[in-house]
C-alpha cells in the first residue's frame, strides 16, 4: 500500500513500480533471514506493487510467499511480477483487507509480513493486522513491519514530517503512528515487540513475536 507507478504507462502491462523498493528490498530481505523460522508459509499483508514478494520468494527458497492486497490493481500487478519471475514458492494474489480481519482468505501463517502500510491506512487496518495475526500465528511466530514511525524519546526526522504532512493531506485517517501506540496494540493481542532495527531513509524494521496462548 506503498506509492506505485505503472511500470510501463499506455501499455496493458498490469505492473506497478515503488521506488522505495529498490532502496529497501536487500536490508528488509537481510533481517527476514535473520527473523523468519527455518521454513513455512509466510503472508504478506498489503504487498503493493508486488515487487518486495518477488525479491523475497527469490531470495527465500525454503518458503511459500502468500502475497495479498485489497486494491485489484495492486493484485494485477503482483500476478504480472510473479508470472515474469516464475517462482513455484510465490502463491498467486489473494484479496485481503487488513481492517477485516474475519475475512481473510488465509487460516494460518507461519510468519507475517506488512511493509508500509501503517502510515498509509486508517488505523482500523493496523487493529485488524494484529487481530487476524493472533488468530493465524502459532506462539513465537513473527509479525513484522516496516515503515515510518513517532518516537516519543527520538527526533523525528524532517523529510519523515513532510511525509506525514503529506498523508494527512491526502487522506485524515493516514499518517505516521507513534510506535508507542502499535506496541500497546501488539500487547493487547498477545504480542511483545523483541527488536527494532534502523533502516534506510527514517524507517523502522519492527518484529512482534507471538506470545503464549493462556
Amino acid at each position: 500500500m506503498s506509492y506505485t507507478t505503472p511500470l510501463d504507462p499506455g501499455s496493458p502491462d498490469p505492473r506497478r513500480h515503488a521506488p522505495a523498493t529498490l532502496r529497501n528490498r536487500a536490508p528488509i530481505l537481510e533481517l527476514l533471514r535473520e527473523e523468519l523460522p527455518g521454513n513455512g508459509l509466510v503472508l504478506e499483508v498489503a504487498s503493493g506493487s508486488g515487487e518486495h514478494a518477488v525479491h523475497f520468494a527469490a531470495g527465500l527458497p525454503g518458503f511459500v510467499w502468500q502475497p495479498s492486497d485489497p486494491d485489484p490493481d495492486a493484485c494485477a500487478s503482483i500476478a504480472g511480477w510473479s508470472a515474469q519471475q516464475g517462482l513455484s514458492n510465490l502463491r498467486a494474489p489473494v484479496s485481503l483487507d487488513a481492517s477485516q480481519p474475519a475475512d481473510w482468505p488465509v487460516d494460518r501463517a507461519d510468519a507475517m509480513v506488512c511493509i508500509n502500510m501503517v502510515h498509509i491506512s486508517p488505523w482500523s487496518a493496523t487493529q485488524g493486522l494484529f487481530t487476524g495475526a493472533a488468530e493465524r500465528l502459532n506462539a513465537g511466530a513473527p509479525l513484522i513491519l516496516y515503515g515510518p514511525y513517532r518516537e516519543a524519546d527520538v527526533a523525528t526526522a524532517p523529510s519523515n514530517l513532510e511525509f506525514d504532512q503529506s498523508l494527512k493531506a491526502r487522506n485524515p485517517a493516514w499518517g505516521l503512528r507513534q510506535l508507542s501506540d502499535v506496541d500497546a496494540l501488539a500487547t493487547h493481542c498477545g504480542f511483545s515487540r523483541t527488536r527494532r532495527v534502523e533502516m534506510p531513509a527514517n524507517n523502522l524494521l519492527l518484529i512482534y513475536r507471538r506470545g503464549e496462548v493462556s
